[in-house]
């Protein structure tokens, strides 16, 4: 339908009109016809944003213009929440810079598809049927197509008021420490935030190693990194049916047995492993110990905050949290790797395999064909493309294999854990990194959303055949 304009507007302002409409009407066909390829561009546009905004002179504690691969490589980790630095946040950036930081990690922790959402609604004031389509799959199915926006909607406040409430926990213990007022308000937001969306970026020089032993700063980040790990779907099935379990919907059951099995299994492994090493728990007694690997288990799904050295960490549970980033939390949340119903879905398909079931399935339901299809390619994506990072890392740096896996894996599964190489790459492999970062985040969520919006039915099969496998 062509757009009409009022008769008392003048030529030129007819032709603005006219202009904006066209471009109005473009970005609207583009939302609706290739959602998937607008997150990514959406993505990539707000990174440059940041990036702009934090080589600003005033974003530096100095007033000095941050290097480009710096200001870009800051931007990346803080949109994609992933929290590896290489500057400190604490003395490089001014007041300023730390706000765009933080303001960066609330907008990325609301995800690629919820952006791209936001987006087709702020543009054309509604949402295509695709669009629909992928939000409704960014929300794991958690909704019928009519309600899509109005849940957009709950995203956003749910991760406003768990972000306030943490707030809310932490300032006064700030203030009780000694810090003024105001301060301990900035603090408290600034690490609320960075828990909730997973970042890990702390506003501290010496970061949290002086609350190592503090429950009363360790226990809420611990429940917001946790929470926010979840996902969306998961938080608002939870807030609708709370403990009746029998309503929880599948994804939500296997995100949280999962969730749960990797966070003790983590724990007590972690725990066994640095007992008795000096440099990280040895020295600390044993409700300590076990406190840190309670945190370190939690926070190395993706949390980024960290109490101790990771470079003095003992080779093996070097390996153990390499696993563990790699795998990640829930499927539309703030955190990062191939998704822990990714790894169960997986298990459930070796299982039935073993069994000889002829079909996948879960307290009561089947888990169709091609949701393992998906699965299959999630963790094939992300395995080459830390296969080709750390290749390249190591090219560039020469460093040891094991420093430089932690390094790119906890990049791409957008963690935040270092064992400060990042710092130390030349801007090549700052660049490399950051690209690992964006990849991590929008990657696999692009490739599980594009797949899942191409099912096509063929209405011929070929010959079966079984090739040789194993």
């Amino acid at each position: 339908m062509a757009r009409t304009h009022p008769s008392w507007l003048g030529g030129e302002d007819q032709v603005h009109l006219q202009l904006l409409g066209r471009a109005r009407d473009f970005i609207d066909s583009v939302v609706n016809s290739s959602p998937a390829r607008v997150a990514l561009l959406v993505f990539a546009l707000v990174v440059l944003i940041f990036t702009g905004l934090l080589s600003l002179p005033f974003a530096s504690s100095t007033g000095e213009v941050t290097p480009l691969h710096d200001a870009m490589f800051t931007a990346v980790s803080a949109v994609c929440v992933v929290g590896l630095t290489v500057v400190s946040t604490a003395a490089h950036w001014s007041f300023f810079g730390q706000l765009i930081i933080l303001i960066g990690i609330f907008v990325g922790g609301l995800g690629t598809l919820t952006l791209a959402s936001l987006l087709a609604l702020v543009v054309s004031k509604r949402l295509g049927v695709r669009g629909k389509l992928l939000a409704q799959s960014a929300l794991n199915n958690a909704s019928r197509l009519g309600e899509v926006g109005t849940l957009l909607r709950i995203v956003i406040t749910t991760s406003v008021v768990v972000e306030l409430v943490l707030a809310l926990a932490l300032i006064p213990r700030f203030i009780i420490l000694g810090e003024p007022f105001w301060l301990a308000v900035w603090h408290g937001f600034f690490y609320a935030i960075s828990a909730f969306n997973n970042a890990g970026f702390t506003p501290h020089s010496d970061g949290l190693v002086p609350y190592e032993t503090d429950l009363w700063i360790l226990i809420p980040l611990m429940i917001g990194v946790f929470v926010g790990s979840l996902g969306f779907p998961v938080i608002l099935i939870l807030v609708q049916f709370r403990h009746h379990v029998r309503k929880w919907s599948l994804h939500t059951k296997l995100t949280i047995n999962v969730s749960l099995i990797l966070v003790f299994a983590g724990m007590v492994l972690w725990g066994l492993m640095e007992w008795s090493n000096s440099r990280t728990i040895g020295d600390l007694s044993g409700s300590d110990k076990v406190i840190n690997a309670l945190f370190a288990s939690i926070m190395t799904r993706s949390g980024g905050f960290n109490l101790v050295d990771q470079g003095q960490m003992e080779p093996t549970t070097m390996l153990l949290t390499d696993a563990l980033m790699f795998a990640g939390g829930g499927s539309a949340s703030t955190a990062g790797g191939i998704k822990v119903t990714t790894i169960a879905v997986m298990f459930l398909a070796i299982l039935a395999e073993a069994r000889g079931d002829s079909d996948v399935s879960a307290y009561g339901r089947k888990i169709p064909q091609g949701a393992m299809r998906v699965a299959i390619s999630v963790i094939f994506t992300g395995a080459t493309i830390v296969l080709i990072g750390t290749g390249l890392i190591l090219w560039i740096s020469g460093e040891e294999l094991n420093r430089v896996l932690f390094e790119v894996i906890s990049a791409f599964a957008t963690c935040g854990l270092s064992t400060n190489l990042s710092a130390e790459l030349p801007p090549e492999g700052k660049y490399v990194l950051s690209a690992l970062m964006f990849a991590g985040r929008l990657g696999t969520i692009t490739v599980a959303s594009a797949l899942a919006l191409r099912q096509r039915s063929t209405l011929y099969h070929y010959p079966e055949e079984r090739p040789i496998i194993g």
